[in-house]
């Protein structure tokens, strides 16, 4: 090497020569640069270069498979529904007809408590009613006064426009225009009368007679206070208007005439009066008009009587609420079972006393038709997830055992932890077999089949969907990486994929290699 230097050193110029001339110190560092530039540019050359000896590749064919997509986790069963009866009403229990482990169908009685008093709150809440609905209908009268009777209205003593104050007198109304007067004929038999026959009857001192006619007879003579003996016949008489039962009558039926003077027995009547005060409006009936029972007269209306009536109306209506809700209350004396179920508790009998809800649960009943469970699934997988997917199903508690459930729903409410978000799956097991409530189990959701597709390992596949593709002059002859230089990096389309290998729907053919580097082997 010192050979070299000198030759060199005869072709440099005089000062690049002094520049030069470092002795023998220098010349040994300027061999040893000479070194290092050496094993820089030339090395990587041979044998892949420094990044080979550092870096592991894995070469891998692109081939086709079958792939198996699924998505895995853990879970706890429950049952298909449970209910905790409780209970907010406090007694005595009188009956409690069922056992644990008895099958119960939903509505079937397990409790019944003593109503007693809920019974006697429901007999006084109708009473209620009852009262509050009368003065509702008395009120709604007050402003509109209907017929007490039916009948003919014999007065009127207000009309439209009039003023009147509570308890005046509106009009009268009688059940009939005829009168009835019962006459006594002393010592005249029975047979000597029938009905029909025609009477003369003499009104008080009117002169002019007015015509009856025959309704009765007496079957017998009769004995008066003065030892009299004699028939009683009953005569019919039409009202013209002017009598009533301030006149007496006498009578002359065939040959024979009453004895003495007989009372005027006047047919019902009524006198409508004002319950309120106000105007009175609608009153449309005249003097001889006839009425049913129940039908409005008028109007009587003003400020204090719409008030009257909307308090009635709810004081009624309140009245109703409350009777309903007392029997309604009675439904709380009896406990059914809300499902069809298992009992898994019974924790009261009957004799026991109940505290309403102090007293906790007083059953549990388990729906075991099936069981469930719900399985976290994170936000990567959830889309693979579906509703009807099949799923298979294995117990630590049960070694050797498999069941299979179905995906009955992936629901939308995630939950996120730690930036990371999971969505709950529920899993209906219908044929379980050993398995319990309570049991840890894990499951793998079959959610995807793809067929002879195109693949390559998952880990071949980096971060915005490339791969590392290895050409044959990258590769060395037993098929290993052997100029990391040469590989090409391609984007690619992805499919489906499983634990190990992805779907490559576009980018690769069957004639590519990729290499990928494999993962660390941990030191020691």
């Amino acid at each position: 090497m010192n050979e070299i230097m000198d030759q060199e050193e005869q072709f440099l110029p005089e000062k690049k020569q002094r520049r030069f001339h470092l002795g023998k110190k220098g010349r040994v560092f300027v061999v040893l640069l000479a070194v290092v530039v050496l094993a820089t540019s030339v090395l990587p050359r041979l044998g892949g270069g420094t990044e080979a000896a550092e870096t592991s590749y894995t070469v891998e064919q692109v081939v086709r498979r079958d792939l198996s997509v699924s998505v895995s986790g853990s879970a706890t069963l429950e049952p298909a529904d449970s209910y905790q009866v409780n209970t907010l009403i406090s007694g005595a229990i009188l009956s409690a007809p069922f056992e644990e482990d008895d099958l119960v169908e939903e509505g079937a009685l397990l409790y019944e408590l003593d109503s007693g008093d809920a019974r006697n709150s429901v007999s006084r809440a109708g009473l209620s009613v009852q009262q509050a609905q009368l003065s509702y209908d008395q009120a709604k009268e007050t402003r509109r006064p209907t017929a007490p009777i039916s009948g003919t209205i014999s007065e009127v003593y207000v009309h439209n426009g009039d003023d009147v104050t509570a308890g005046a007198a509106l009009a009268k109304i009688v059940a009939s225009m005829d009168l009835s007067i019962d006459f006594l004929f002393p010592y005249v038999a029975p047979s000597e009368f029938y009905v029909g026959q025609k009477a003369t009857v003499f009104v008080g001192s009117f002169v002019e007679p007015v015509s009856g006619t025959v309704t009765a007879v007496s079957n017998s003579t009769a004995v008066t206070s003065n030892g009299m003996e004699g028939s009683s016949v009953r005569v019919k008489v039409e009202n013209p208007g002017v009598l009533s039962d301030a006149y007496t009558a006498s009578a002359v039926i065939g040959s024979y005439t009453s004895y003495g003077s007989a009372a005027i027995n006047m047919p019902a009547a009524a006198t409508v009066y004002a319950a309120g005060s106000g105007s009175v409006s609608g009153f449309d009936k005249l003097m001889g008009s006839t009425v049913t029972k129940g039908e409005v007269l008028c109007t009587v209306d003003s400020a204090a009587i719409r008030d009257q009536i909307e308090t009635a109306r709810l004081t009624l209506e309140s009245a109703n609420l409350s009777a309903s809700s007392a029997s309604g209350s009675l439904d709380d004396y009896k406990i059914t079972s809300p499902i069809s179920g298992t009992v898994i508790e019974k924790n009261f009998k009957a004799g026991d006393k109940v505290d309403g809800s102090a007293s906790g649960t007083l059953a549990v009943i388990y729906d075991l038709s099936c069981l469930k469970m719900q399985m976290n699934v994170n936000e990567l997988d959830i889309g693979k997830v579906k509703a009807g997917q099949t799923v298979d199903i294995t117990a630590a508690a049960l070694p050797g055992e498999a069941y299979t459930g179905t995906v009955e729903r992936v629901s939308v409410n995630g939950t996120t932890k730690d930036g990371f978000t999971t969505y709950p799956v529920t899993i209906a097991i219908p044929e379980f077999g050993g398995l319990m409530p309570g049991m840890n189990v894990s499951a793998s959701i079959r959610c995807d089949t793809a067929e002879d597709v195109l693949t390559v390992p998952v880990a071949a596949v980096d971060r915005g969907g490339t791969v590392l593709v290895a050409p044959a002059e990258a590769l060395g002859e037993d098929g290993s990486l052997a100029d990391p230089s040469r590989l090409e990096e391609r984007a690619v389309i992805l499919g489906r994929s499983d634990d190990a290998y992805i779907e490559i729907t576009s980018g690769l053919t069957e004639e590519d290699r990729v290499a990928y580097q494999a993962a660390p082997v941990p030191e020691g």
